[in-house]
């Protein structure tokens, strides 16, 4: 298997699709009714209704980031040098691995390798591990929700084929070493709830270790859109639920009755293994 794909099919396979996101019409979920006239394309079908009212939250501003129709937004090159005279740093985002650009007005993991990106991410993109992170970090009880796009996975010399390889977003992100990790689009063909702490009364700078709150088999289709729909909050006796929603219909739930800091608001994020990925329509919104 070829670390990526290439060549005339892929690009008519990828082309489609993403034109089709912005034909009218289009359903990028690829199921229920099409949007109805007016309706924009990155609006969630009729059955994708939140699971909780959204309200306005005093003092958490909708997060709502743009992206450019070309070039780079930032990229892990940024994150490391944040004082260089060619770095792109971004008031929205942090990349801490791979790149993060925009194609269309789409956000773009770019073609993903396992190299260390360039200044301008023009070589190479190192994408084959993208880990995107907001810079705001007051996001407490929020739902988190887009259109997202992932080709086929891949493999790279640095990234054997994992399970878990695909798509995921981050709620409550405080650290690497701390985070709820929602993975919607995994290799292995299901969905997963993971909470990534290190273990209780470690010291600091421990290494956080994955704990699964909730897997369950939920396979999508590649190379085309899909709504994703992600929903933390802190409930009344203290834990935090965990929601996530696909293409309108709930696929995992769970509470993590023993969060410790992962009570306190983070950051949001998108995380991409093995993939080329593709979003729009990013919101993260206050949710009770």
């Amino acid at each position: 298997m070829r670390p990526h794909g290439g060549g005339l099919t892929r690009r008519l396979v990828l082309t489609s699709a993403l034109t089709a996101a912005f034909t009218a019409g289009y359903n990028p979920s690829g199921r229920g009714a099409a949007p109805r006239p007016g309706q924009p394309p990155g609006a969630a079908p009729d059955d994708a209704a939140p699971p909780r009212e959204t309200r306005p939250y005093p003092g958490l501003r909708p997060f709502v980031p743009r992206f450019p129709y070309r070039g780079l937004v930032t990229n892990e090159y940024a994150h490391r040098h944040p004082d260089a005279a060619d770095a792109r740093t971004s008031r929205d985002w942090n990349v801490t691995s791979g790149s993060l650009l925009g194609r269309w007005g789409l956000g773009w993991s770019g073609v993903p390798d396992g190299l260390t990106p360039d200044p301008a991410s023009r070589l190479r993109t190192g994408s084959a591990v993208l880990r995107v992170v907001s810079d705001r970090r007051d996001f407490g009880d929020v739902r988190v929700a887009g259109w997202f796009l992932l080709r086929p996975p891949v493999h790279t010399p640095r990234t054997p084929a994992t399970a878990w390889d695909g798509g995921h977003l981050w709620l409550r992100y405080h650290s690497p070493q701390e985070l709820y990790a929602l993975s919607f689009c995994r290799r292995d063909g299901t969905v997963a709830l993971k909470r990534k702490a290190p273990p209780t009364a470690a010291p600091e700078g421990t290494e956080g270790r994955y704990t699964t709150l909730a897997q369950a088999p939920a396979p999508l289709r590649h190379d085309i859109w899909h709504h994703v729909d992600a929903q933390v909050c802190t409930t009344a006796a203290g834990g935090v639920l965990l929601r996530l929603r696909v293409d309108g219909r709930t696929v995992a739930e769970a509470e993590d009755t023993a969060p410790g800091a992962l009570a306190a608001p983070g950051a949001v994020g998108v995380r991409g293994d093995n993939t080329e990925l593709y979003f729009h329509g990013f919101t993260a919104l206050p949710s009770f």
